[in-house]
Formats: structure tokens, C-alpha cells, sequence
């Protein structure tokens, strides 16, 4: 009678694709609960950087506006507001030095409002792709995790089947043990599965409502840049 621990047994079985699988599980499942745990943070930074952008439209000017959205580094609300900044700044130089040009640049076919927009879409990507950051670990985890725990219950299963076959005895005890800690595998893939998934949903999901937000704050920059005003939330309720 065995009296291990059957998750334990695995650790004793001579058999090193069995022990791969089990250490490939395993490692996996650190690196969605590690992944969890640093976008759970970063996503909770993210909204308090978010609950700052009032205070923005509440300064007296850009530059302190800038420093009350908080520090510049990692900061997708300061780098929307900087970016925005600086395409106004660039177009203005660019259309001064090309009034003094004798030919024309391609930039100069663009106009004010579109130069703007192009660099706040811009700084949106850059936020989105760190925003996205991790994700495709999770979701590949999720979705390859209980296969290669059913890989590992076939193949322990085969392992045990070879085994027992050579030894020549085949009663239940000497069938059920062998199987049972194959078993095991399939468990643990889904172990690792379950919180990839409800992990990456749950971050997708609270991805979204910060890229929301960032896109709400670039309308209403887009709106500051190139009226001088802020558009009224009151007109985006009604709209």
C-alpha cells in the first residue's frame, strides 16, 4: 500500500517526462500568479494617476497641469498631455520654417487639428502596448496549461500500463496507484489553467476602462489644443 501523498509520488517516479511536465506546470503557474500580482499593481497605480486628470483642468496653466497628473515616468496621462504639447509646438515650428522655404514639406499638407490627433493617437498606442504587456503570457498559459496536464495523464498512464504489463500482475491495487497519480496531471494543468483565465479576463477588463479613460482625456485635450478650450462634460453626457 502506498502511504505517500500522491502529488509527492511524482517526484519519485523514474521517469523524466513525467517530472517535465510536472516542473513545466509548476512554472507555470508561477509566472501567471508573479503576472497577476504586477498588473494588479500597475493597474492600481493607473487609477489614481487617472483620478488626478480634474486636477489638470483645474490648474492655472500647462506646466502645472503636467505636475499635477502626477510623475512623468510610466505615466500614460503626463505622456498624452506632453505629447499633445509637443506636436502643437512642432507644427507651429515646422509651418514658420516652411513659410521661409522655397519648397514645400509633406508635414505642411497636414493640418492643425489633424498634426494634434496624430500625436495623441500615437502616445495612446505606446500606453496601449504597455497596458498589453503580459497578457499573451496569460492568455497562452490559460489555453495550453490543461493540455499539457492531459499530455502528462497520458502519457503517466502509458508509463504505468508498460510497467505493470511487465511485471505481470494486474491487480487493482498495482492498476489504481499508477493511474491515480497520472491523474494527477490533469489536475494540476487545470489548476494552472483556472486563474490564467479568470486573470487575463479580469485585467483585459480593467485595461479597457483605463484606455477609456485615456481616450476621454485626449478628446477633451485634442479639444484644448486646437479651440484653446476644454470640451464640457456635460456635452459628453448628452452626446
Amino acid at each position: 500500500m502506498r502511504s505517500t501523498f500522491p502529488p509527492l509520488t511524482i517526484w519519485s517516479l523514474d521517469d523524466p517526462i513525467t517530472t517535465g511536465v510536472a516542473i513545466l506546470l509548476i512554472t507555470m503557474s508561477i509566472t501567471t500568479w508573479i503576472l497577476i500580482a504586477l498588473k494588479t499593481v500597475n493597474l492600481i497605480w493607473q487609477r489614481r494617476l487617472a483620478s488626478k486628470v480634474e486636477g489638470f483642468w483645474h490648474s492655472t496653466n500647462l506646466e502645472h497641469g503636467l505636475i499635477q497628473l502626477g510623475p512623468s515616468s510610466n505615466n500614460p496621462f503626463y505622456l498624452l498631455a506632453s505629447r499633445g504639447h509637443e506636436a502643437v509646438v512642432h507644427i507651429r515650428q515646422s509651418h514658420c520654417a516652411s513659410r521661409q522655404a522655397e519648397q514645400p514639406q509633406l508635414h505642411d499638407r497636414l493640418d492643425f487639428s489633424d498634426w494634434v490627433t496624430r500625436g495623441l493617437h500615437q502616445s495612446i498606442d505606446i500606453s496601449a502596448s504597455s497596458l498589453q504587456s503580459g497578457m499573451a503570457v496569460l492568455g497562452s498559459i490559460g489555453s495550453t496549461a490543461p493540455f499539457i496536464g492531459l499530455f502528462g495523464t497520458v502519457w503517466g498512464i502509458y508509463h504505468a500500463l508498460i510497467g505493470i504489463s511487465s511485471s505481470g500482475q494486474t491487480s487493482i491495487e498495482l492498476v489504481a496507484g499508477p493511474i491515480g497519480e497520472a491523474l494527477i496531471m490533469t489536475a494540476l494543468g487545470l489548476g494552472v489553467a483556472i486563474p490564467a483565465v479568470l486573470g487575463y479576463n479580469t485585467l483585459n477588463r480593467a485595461n479597457k476602462t483605463v484606455l477609456s479613460q485615456l481616450k476621454r482625456f485626449a478628446h477633451d485635450l485634442h479639444a484644448y489644443f486646437v479651440t484653446g478650450t476644454r470640451v464640457d462634460n456635460k456635452s459628453h453626457k448628452k452626446g
